[in-house]
């Protein structure tokens, strides 16, 4: 076959490219009109386009010294995409410095973040090294890191090493005298991760001074304003005989559920912020309502019943009722001290405290795992009260008492109602008596590898509270948390229902309003009234005339 070349003779294109030959040489106009039509065509060809503000004519030469500068093979097949490559390059952004903008990698912000994690302060030294290497606060976190990664279980290794830089930032701030990786509860914008600290003796006691004094001046405050008030007030309403059921007091720092203290932050490297003690209303709402957590410590927390407090707030409720389920260790680490004086007291509320057993004998993996009775609760159980050590609300002090002394001497007595004492479990109760949810047990144990037992950890789950972990090997244990912070519920969540709306008063003759009467009552009584003064008034002429005679009479 030929290939491309001059036309032939006997072909229609033959002669179509010769210098001076066309079939059309009757219609060729003249070179000035050939001009006036190439810059007509031109102008059309840079013509702006109002959308893109791009011409066609810049657009087709970018084309061709795209096409001309790459060549790529088969052009005429990608045009479409070459056309839209030139097109997107139009609206890249262009710098009109020497130098192009670094962009800035989220890795390089989270790297700028946690850089003062790993900067120690001015005027360490050898001699404060040899003090962290010996008896510290700080726990150690990669370790605890290791056996919970055996099953499985916690985050990246970057992160726990973060967490731990953290808590060693916490602990050279604060003065405290334990602390512990609690866990890290998600949520929606940020998450909250949660350190467990206590205090040295001193230092809690300044923090409840201080509180207390808070406390008295806003009574005080507020005591003025009432005396105010009644005195602007000379019309006094009636007074309400509703009495509203006795505020429970929270339970001291260091004791029952306040016995820890907790701090968070969103990440490491960010501010540590210390959690507000936790109350019993708080509680008692906490158990009602199901929300997610936001991140935000001054987020509110609109919900109903309404819960008494912001997000900060709900937290600690949560970190609480959390701890008080989940908080478990090996049977026989923990002892009851030995105490001969007030056993009475002790037996009757409940030991709260309890020490380490320096003889005890760790378990082998295996019966770890069997058995749950293995297996202790070492934090106080939390009452339906809102508290772990029940509060009679009826029981006042001697002031109260004498106060109402006094007002009983003017008032009869009311009967009161008798509130019956809640009891809970002890502390140190094996797992083997919680209560599972309906055919679900409360825990699931097993051990992290059944290739080699004999290097294998038992690791225990809760399924009331999904995320919470715990983990023995030998005389090493520990509990985690990892979750949204939410108590598993095998039905399907209902907020509480609003309380009924309240019964109309009593309607009755002394506060009903009287009938307006028709128009024919109102002639009727008209006619009556009439009559009445017209009968009135011909007695009074009668009476008149009857003296005018007896007058007569006389003379």
């Amino acid at each position: 076959e030929r290939g491309h070349g001059p036309y032939q003779p006997h072909e229609p294109g033959y002669g179509l490219y010769q210098p001076g030959y066309s079939p059309y040489d009757d219609q060729i106009p003249d070179p000035e009109s050939q001009a006036l039509a190439i810059q007509n065509a031109k102008a059309y060809l840079l013509e702006s386009s109002t959308t893109s503000g791009l011409n066609l004519y810049d657009h087709l030469a970018n084309m061709l010294t795209k096409i001309l500068d790459e060549q790529p093979r088969n052009a005429v097949d990608i045009i479409e995409n070459i056309s839209k490559d030139v097109k997107w390059a139009q609206f890249q952004k262009k710098m009109d410095t020497l130098r192009d903008e670094p962009e800035i990698l989220r890795t390089f912000e989270a790297a700028e973040k946690r850089k003062a994690l790993f900067l120690k302060p001015d005027g360490e030294g050898d001699e404060e090294l040899e003090e962290e290497i010996g008896e510290t606060p700080l726990p150690n976190v990669m370790e605890t890191a290791f056996y919970f990664e055996q099953a499985g279980i916690g985050l990246s290794k970057d992160e726990f090493y973060h967490i731990f830089l953290a808590l060693k930032k916490l602990v050279s701030v604060q003065p405290v005298r334990t602390c512990r990786f609690w866990g890290k509860i998600l949520g929606l914008e940020m998450n909250y991760i949660i350190a467990e600290v206590q205090y040295h003796e001193g230092e809690e006691e300044e923090e409840t001074e201080e509180e207390e004094v808070t406390e008295e001046r806003e009574k005080e405050v507020d005591e003025a304003e009432n005396v105010d008030e009644e005195k602007e007030k000379e019309y006094e309403p009636p007074v309400s005989t509703y009495k509203p059921p006795p505020v429970i007091p929270k339970e001291e720092n260091g004791t029952g559920a306040n016995k820890y203290v907790y701090f968070v932050c969103n990440e490491p490297g960010k501010p540590w912020v210390k959690l507000p003690p936790v109350t019993p209303a708080q509680i008692v709402c906490a158990r009602k309502i199901k929300k997610f957590f936001t991140g935000r410590l001054d987020a509110p927390v609109v919900t109903f019943p309404p819960f008494p407090g912001n997000e900060a707030n709900y937290l600690r409720a949560q970190i609480a009722r959390i701890s008080a389920g989940t908080q478990i260790s090996p049977i026989g680490f923990y002892q009851f001290a030995e105490e001969e004086g007030d056993e009475e007291e002790e037996t009757e509320a409940g030991r709260d405290t309890y020490e380490e057993n320096p003889d005890f004998q760790p378990l082998s993996v295996s019966e770890m795992v069997d058995s749950l009775s293995a297996w202790v609760h070492n934090v106080q159980s939390i009452l339906k009260q809102g508290r772990c050590v029940w509060l009679n609300p009826l029981q006042k002090s001697e002031e109260e008492e004498e106060n109402e002394e006094e007002e009983k001497q003017e008032e009869p007595d009311e009967p009161q109602e008798e509130i019956q004492q809640e009891i809970g479990p002890p502390l140190l109760t094996p797992l083997s008596e919680d209560e599972g949810i309906q055919n679900i047990p409360a825990w699931t144990a097993q051990p992290s590898t059944n290739l080699i037992p004999q290097y294998a950890v038992a690791v225990l789950q809760s399924n009331r509270w999904p995320g919470a972990y715990a983990f023995a090997s030998g005389r090493r244990f520990d509990n985690v948390y990892f979750g949204w912070g939410h108590k598993y519920s095998p039905e399907n969540y209902s907020p509480t229902l609003p309380p009924p709306a309240q019964a109309e008063y009593p309607s009755g003759p002394e506060i009903t309003e009287t009938r307006d009467p028709t128009v024919e009552e109102e002639q009727a009584f008209k006619a009556a009234r009439e009559e009445a003064l017209a009968a009135a008034e011909e007695e009074e002429e009668e009476e008149e005339e009857d003296a005018e005679d007896d007058e007569e009479d006389d003379d």
